[in-house]
């Protein structure tokens, strides 16, 4: 057996794995909620999940791309705000008067600013040299202090009513959101697996240098990675501001340890080099289900935040002592 079928059949041996195991994980998710607290998988629960699952999931994605590169971006919750803000400020001022088109307009312009600021970051692990969690964490502290000195503790609201339709409404039976995360989800998938630019990024988190050697151009693919990143940060905000009907500095902030945490259940290498985007839709499943029901059941919400914590330590815990195994 030549080597390159080996590295075919490792490689299609872990992504089942992965598979299974998310698939075992959202199922004694939902026995255990079934069994303890049922009122968790009530539709209304279970509907409530949809709308709320997208903006936490297109989050994550953001978070994907630069944990397959062997980094990492901190700033995703904060870019969400800043484009939503953006995008908020440009509708009820400029283009108030430009109806659906100038609400489309002031979006595509805050995924724009996403893509940018990505970009910059990008720029900055890739030609400085820095380490992506330094410079990511440097970017989410200035951006949380320009969305602060702009809205003063205060928010924008009051939306056109095409972001209710989109944040609040639903199509064929499923929500907006959820149709909207979906696409995202087949794009994700597409670009990882069936472009060069997956490939080169799945090649940059194995080796940088090996890929280097190789010929992939190392710098432009990150900043790609970072700029791809904050595209899908500012979608997320403005799925936020459609559902809140209202931006402030701080929506999501809560999700950014959910979202590392997905990624590395799905089975996404810390290191960077392996991670599907399919395990991470079912991980996303298992851990909005255990969100509501810990909600449905009292739980205080700081009790909530340390079990998100105890999870990404156990997670990494486990995946340490499996790597030694091998």
């Amino acid at each position: 057996m030549n080597s390159a079928l080996k590295n075919r059949l490792f490689y299609r041996f872990h992504h089942l794995r992965d598979n299974f195991y998310m698939l075992v994980f959202l199922l004694a998710s939902i026995m255990v909620f079934a069994v303890f607290a049922p009122e968790a998988l009530s539709p209304g629960v279970l509907n409530s999940m949809a709308f709320q699952l997208p903006e936490l999931g297109l989050l994550t994605l953001a978070m994907l791309i630069p944990v397959l590169s062997g980094g990492l971006n901190l700033a995703i919750t904060y870019t969400a705000n800043i484009c939503a803000l953006v995008a908020a400020a440009l509708i009820t001022t400029l283009f108030a008067q430009w109806g659906i088109g100038g609400s489309l307009l002031a979006c595509l312009i805050a995924v724009a600013c996403g893509a940018l600021i990505g970009a910059l970051i990008g720029t900055m692990i890739a030609w400085v040299e820095a380490h992506p969690i330094l410079v990511t964490l440097g970017a989410m502290i200035l951006l949380r202090g320009i969305g602060e000195w702009v809205m003063r503790g205060g928010d924008i609201s009051g939306m056109p009513p095409l972001f209710a339709s989109i944040g609040h409404g639903s199509w064929l039976g499923l929500p907006i959101p959820l149709w909207i995360f979906a696409a995202a989800v087949l794009l994700w998938f597409y670009l990882m697996h069936y472009t060069r630019l997956g490939f080169a990024v799945y090649m940059v988190g194995s080796n940088s240098k090996a890929a280097e050697y190789s010929g992939i151009p190392v710098k432009r693919v990150l900043i790609w990675i970072y700029m791809l990143s904050g595209a899908m940060a500012a979608l997320a905000g403005l799925m936020m501001l459609a559902r809140f009907n209202s931006v402030r500095m701080g929506h999501g902030e809560s999700y950014l340890l959910i979202t590392m945490l997905a990624c590395f259940l799905s089975g996404a290498n810390p290191f960077g080099g392996f991670g599907k985007v399919f395990p991470l839709v079912i991980a996303l499943a298992a851990l909005q289900l255990i969100a509501s029901g810990l909600n449905i059941i009292g739980a205080n919400q700081h009790l909530v935040t340390a079990i998100w914590g105890i999870f990404l330590i156990t997670v990494m815990v486990i995946r340490g002592m499996a790597g030694r195994r091998h």
